[in-house]
């Protein structure tokens, strides 16, 4: 790395291509299904495997969703569009080409709203997916389970200027597609692929300077530090030679992500569309859709993430980041929604959904839906905290005892189980108050000078002495009664 790289000067151009699976019943072109996990080589049809004189027949529930997702994105639906032949030559690709959307695309133009920035769309279009490479220890096989499987390819304009707005815009992609039931959006099967185009170039520079693209990234972690490693790669060259043309020093290419070497490793040197030698399919007819086809998907759109994200911080008081954390994962938002029918304080309910309950499934990888904890049961909780039922300690107890029990409810966790009862009444209270009083004299002096700090520890004290079972408000109350509502804090 170039020591000292003056970054502040320079400007990334990023752009992006999502692949998108669909989640299908059946593949793009043929009926063999579309269904990952299966034993390889199990959902093939002669079809997707390219049989001589096997003709595609195009699947329409493939072109709904496509055409869902232009509307969610405001893009511009085609009524008119075509396919046409990309040819390459790999082993994965049955056919040697792709049947793909490249003179006449689906969808044109459009925006996503990520990270309180837009980013535009330039085109999407759909096509079929290749089958995948699989190595072992003495032999490499092809698995054709995957090809035909629909993809919708998302074109977005270079208009992204720094790793983390191009992971912003790709899970703004991702959650687009989940809410609209398009996509599973399973990363780590390969439901959602990017490529990322980068190019650098000094700031107040209008032209666009040569960019090399990264292939198949299949996790928003390892797309920032791949594009991060990239801008300091091209930097760097810049830099050290200030007199080499452009072209020279980054000449177009294709690579991949190394994670462990944590750098970008080439591939090959990037094809021209004219290398692809795109022609017309000739044994697809142009796909041809009707204003009213058009305007019935539009009626059934359902809220949307971006919608969904303001309705939280105008409507729920949510902060941006609480929002983004439920948003963006479509199972969690409508966990979220569901447990709200119970409980009524957003807020809290969040922390505990995305805080509390995350911070101890985080080893296990597992999730409340996974566990099969009910929303009803995360609010019942809520609740009871809210009516000063339980304390905020006793409580995550409970929550311990509802996911080593999935299927409890938490009120009765609390009625069978009496360290969990509450001690409400002052009567109870206050000799363990005094008791806190007489063996802690210099807290009680430092209140009574204005150190409001002292009133903390005291009522930490109190606590720990009931196990968390005191009212907090009680233990205060008592503490100030006795020891009066002590000075100003002293400088």
């Amino acid at each position: 790395m170039h020591r000292d790289l003056p970054y502040d000067l320079w400007e990334p151009v990023i752009g992006l291509e999502i692949h998108v699976q669909l989640n299908t019943r059946s593949k793009i072109f043929s009926s063999a299904p579309n269904r990952f996990g299966d034993e390889p080589n199990l959902n093939i049809s002669a079809v997707c495997t390219g049989q001589p004189g096997a003709l595609p027949v195009l699947n329409k529930e493939a072109v709904r969703k496509a055409v869902q997702f232009g509307l969610a994105v405001g893009a511009e639906v085609a009524k008119f569009s075509t396919f046409d032949r990309k040819s390459y030559f790999y082993p994965d690709s049955p056919r040697n080409f792709q049947i793909t959307q490249f003179e006449n695309p689906l969808l044109r133009g459009g925006q996503v709203i990520a990270n309180g920035k837009t980013f535009k769309i330039n085109r999407a279009h759909i096509e079929d997916d290749a089958g995948m490479l699989k190595h072992f220890s003495t032999f490499a096989g092809v698995d054709y389970n995957r090809a035909g499987a629909p993809l919708l390819e998302i074109v977005s304009e270079p208009c992204i200027h720094s790793p983390k707005d191009a992971a912003a815009y790709a899970t703004a992609i991702r959650a687009i597609m989940l809410y609209l039931d398009a996509s599973d959006g399973n990363m780590e099967e390969g439901s959602l692929r990017m490529d990322a185009n980068i190019s650098v170039r000094p700031k107040g520079e209008m032209g666009l300077r040569p960019r090399i693209e990264i292939k198949n990234m299949n996790s928003f972690t390892f797309m920032e530090m791949a594009i991060e490693s990239e801008i300091q790669r091209q930097i760097s060259l810049y830099l050290d030679h200030p007199h080499r043309a452009p072209l020279d020093l980054i000449p177009p290419g294709t690579y991949r992500w190394d994670p462990e070497k944590r750098q970008t490793v080439l591939m090959r040197r990037k094809e021209s569309s004219d290398d692809y030698r795109y022609f017309p399919e000739p044994d697809l007819t142009p796909l041809i859709l009707t204003d009213a086809y058009i305007d019935q998907l539009r009626s059934t759109l359902p809220e949307l993430p971006h919608d969904r994200f303001r309705r939280y911080i105008s409507d729920l008081g949510l902060t941006e980041y609480s929002a983004s954390t439920l948003v963006n994962e479509k199972p969690l938002s409508d966990y979220f929604e569901e447990a709200l029918k119970v409980c009524k304080s957003p807020r809290l309910l969040c922390n505990w959904i995305t805080v509390e309950f995350a911070g101890r499934l985080k080893e296990s990888g597992k999730t409340l839906i996974e566990l099969g904890i009910l929303p009803a049961h995360v609010a019942k909780l809520i609740q009871l905290i809210e009516q000063n039922q339980i304390t905020g300690r006793i409580a995550k107890s409970v929550a311990d005892d509802m996911l080593a029990t999935p299927g409890l409810d938490p009120e009765k966790i609390v009625a069978k189980n009496p360290d969990y009862q509450p001690l409400d009444d002052t009567a109870s209270i206050e000799p363990l108050v005094d008791q806190v009083l007489a063996a802690h004299p210099q807290s009680v002096a430092d209140f009574k000078a204005g150190r409001d700090k002292a009133l903390a520890f005291l009522v930490g004290a109190v606590m720990k002495l009931t196990r968390g079972k005191a009212s907090p408000q009680i233990v205060n109350d008592l503490l100030r009664k006795k020891m009066g509502n002590g000075g100003k804090e002293k400088g």
